[in-house]
């Protein structure tokens, strides 16, 4: 049986639960507008794993988070716009104390594009390992997350014993890299603990860079991709290389699959990784082939970008068609050797 058959058997139930950050997002009105010469602003729901879980949803999936978020009014909008979307909220937490749920604002314009994100004693952090003993994983077909998990504790050691959980049940553990400097203690802390965590999922993606952080050497990001798959016993099914404009190639069995991008005319330049993951990930529940699932999940990168925001830019089964059928279709596909 086939890599990627397996892991479409395996989410045939739709149903994910999603590990990671929540946030609010103020973006500057109208677009175009730079952060310091703003007057108004527009709130909506941010943070990677709530975007993915949105994604996940608005493409006809179940999605649950799991996180922890201040128990204060920014942690209320974030329930109240998780709810709004349609994501299932009773795994996320409230904490009392001075931590506090990430804030972020973030412009619409790429040219000299802006993103000042607020993570002092985040609150997603917080998260600890009771909330996952409470959790019920036979409700769930997958397991999603992103590396910010694991930058620090309590919601390091809550998200490895989530990832032991996951994988006793025979859930497929999704990982995304997504390695951002400012959560981390140190490069080399970062290093150690994502390639940890890379070695326990089925599923991993990344970009050239993050690739080549975990490698200790940028120039030796793709080797590094390759070695992932089938490692060791329980090791990667599936590595997404991605590589921005020129597109991202995948690794399944001894097999690998070079796929381009829908390029369009984006507004700015955050939200794509979040949205690839989402597309992907329910093209694989829909059982479309692994090669058509990658594409799809191109196609919503691309259509996430050239909309204002992040959850609120993920769009819904029908829109994301239409934007394929009208597209040209994907750019030439990249050359690995």
């Amino acid at each position: 049986m086939s890599k990627d058959l397996q892991l479409s058997r395996a989410l045939v139930g739709g149903s994910f639960l999603v590990m990671g950050r929540a946030g609010m997002d103020l973006m500057p009105k109208p677009d175009g507008t730079a952060i310091e010469e703003a007057s108004n602003f527009l709130a909506d729901l941010g943070g990677s794993a709530a975007n993915v879980a949105v994604g996940l949803v608005r493409q006809g999936a179940r999605a649950a988070l799991l996180t922890s978020l201040s128990d204060d009014a920014v942690g209320r909008f974030c329930l109240q716009r998780l709810r709004h979307y349609g994501v299932q909220i009773e795994h996320v937490a409230q904490k009392k104390g001075e931590q506090r749920s990430s804030l972020a604002l973030s412009e619409t314009r790429l040219t000299e594009h802006q993103t000042v994100i607020y993570r002092n004693n985040a609150a997603d952090f917080h998260m600890d390992i009771d909330q996952v003993r409470a959790l019920d994983f036979t409700r769930f077909d997958a397991l999603v997350t992103a590396g910010t998990v694991f930058a620090a504790e309590p919601s390091r050691a809550a998200s490895f014993y989530a990832f032991e959980k996951a994988s006793e049940m025979g859930l497929p553990i999704i990982f995304d890299i997504d390695y951002r400097p400012y959560s981390w203690a140190s490069p080399k802390e970062a290093a150690q603990i994502l390639s940890r965590a890379g070695a326990l999922a089925d599923v991993i993606v990344g970009n050239d860079e993050e690739f080549g952080f975990m490698a200790g050497d940028f120039a030796q990001g793709l080797t590094k991709a390759r070695s992932l798959l089938g490692q060791n016993e329980g090791a990667a099914q599936l590595v997404i290389y991605k590589m921005g404009h020129k597109g991202a190639v995948t690794f399944v069995q001894k097999e690998s699959i070079p796929t381009g991008i829908y390029e369009v005319e984006a507004l700015k330049p955050t939200g794509a990784g979040d949205g690839f993951l989402a597309g992907f990930l329910a093209a694989q529940m829909q059982g479309l082939p692994l090669k058509d699932a990658l594409l799809r999940g191109s196609a919503m990168a691309a259509y996430v970008v050239a909309r204002a925001g992040c959850a609120p830019a993920m769009p819904d089964g029908a829109a994301l068609s239409q934007f394929i059928a009208s597209h040209s279709g994907p750019s030439r596909p990249p050359m690995i050797t």
